[in-house]
């Protein structure tokens, strides 16, 4: 196959068409009301919660800030029991916080947390657990709530990669306490930047925008030392327009997966990661796990020489955040503590995957991969 010379992305927004856009600009030009609360935030929270099967969305500016609010919404305090298979602002949200990450493994073939870790991760300083939907995949929701009742420990889930993923045909945004999620233009669904708390109930749902309106209760009252935290009405506007699309999204992205699928399920040196019949996904991204054993090349040996021909894998968590300058000293960050976690960071690359990846690239990008693995 010829060679691509035009770089593929490893992920690309899909966008609405602008010839849509164009009258809810007109709208808001004319209203002249572009930010705190218009009409298209408050449309844009009840389309969401009907769409995902959840009580309340609160949307932000973007989903740091978001998990930045939930752990003030529930006044955690002490140590935040995590992931260190994640991307950095999981646990930086922590130390924004003046909380403490303690890291925790993984599960070797889900990169979510290892419920059977976290008992022996408690202290008495400990208050909540952090965990992440890994690439979209549910957490062991049931074995991570029995725990935190038994401890009276709170929940907050990372679903940054987790939009409208369902178990059991119920929302994963229905477990823990909260759950967060980012509408970053990497993500599934996007509103350019931009997040959302999903809470469950209406006293949680108020402190949560109170928190991220300075903590307003009112034209003259603070209640809460809050921070401006709120997405404004063209990134709201866009994401109601994005919402009627994201089915035909999501399917695009299946077919795509389905064909890596086919290409790769029964090569030798490589790993998929499976999804639960119990799920409905949302296909976010395309990992891969490399056997440097079996083939003799290691996985940045092969993401190096995709992106010589033009292909932008990622690898995906890499590094660990344990790995990072200001979170390799914790006691947890050991590498004795974490040893799935480390061969994972090592191994995993990520392919490219978008609505609008065409065929003939796909293609492109599955010759490279075999020439590579074989």
């Amino acid at each position: 196959m010829k060679k691509i010379t035009k770089p593929i992305p490893v992920t690309q927004p899909s966008l609405p068409n602008l010839q849509e856009f164009i009258p809810y600009l007109e709208e808001i030009w004319a209203s002249k009301w572009i930010t705190n609360n218009g009409q298209f935030h408050q449309q844009l929270e009840k389309e969401l919660a009907e769409f995902l099967g959840v009580k309340y969305v609160s949307l932000f500016s973007n989903g740091t800030l978001a998990l930045m609010t939930a752990l003030q919404t529930l006044r955690i305090t002490g140590e935040v029991i995590t992931t260190p298979y994640t991307f950095v602002a999981t646990t930086n949200a922590l130390v924004w916080n003046s909380l403490e990450p303690v890291f925790v493994d993984v599960d070797p073939l889900t990169g979510n947390m290892d419920p059977k870790k976290i008992e022996a991760a408690i202290t008495k300083d400990t208050t909540a657990i952090l965990p992440v939907h890994v690439y979209g995949h549910p957490c062991d929701v049931e074995m991570i709530q029995d725990i935190a009742d038994t401890f009276g420990l709170k929940v907050i889930y990372d679903s940054a990669h987790a939009f409208n993923v369902r178990i059991d045909k119920n929302s994963i945004l229905n477990f823990g306490d909260l759950s967060i999620l980012s509408f970053h233009a990497t993500k599934v669904y996007n509103t350019i930047e931009g997040g959302a708390i999903i809470s469950h109930d209406e006293k949680t749902k108020v402190r949560i925008d109170y928190l991220k309106n300075f903590g307003f209760a009112g034209e003259s009252n603070i209640i809460a030392p809050g921070i401006n935290a709120k997405m404004n009405e063209l990134q709201a506007a866009y994401g109601i327009l994005q919402l009627k699309y994201i089915k035909e999204n999501i399917l695009k992205r299946k077919i795509i997966t389905e064909k890596y699928d086919n290409a790769f399920s029964r090569k030798r040196g490589i790993t998929l990661f499976d999804i639960s019949q119990r799920v409905d996904y949302n296909y976010p991204y395309y990992p891969v796990m490399v056997q440097e054993e079996i083939i003799g090349k290691n996985r940045d040996e092969i993401y190096n020489n995709l992106k010589v021909n033009n292909i932008s894998a990622r690898r995906y968590f890499y590094p660990l955040v344990s790995k990072f300058s200001m979170y390799k000293g914790l006691d947890s960050s050991k590498s004795s503590n974490l040893p799935n976690a480390e061969k994972l960071a090592e191994k995993v690359i990520c392919l490219p995957i978008y609505p609008d990846l065409t065929v003939s690239e796909q293609d492109y990008i599955i010759e490279i991969f075999l020439r590579e693995i074989s």
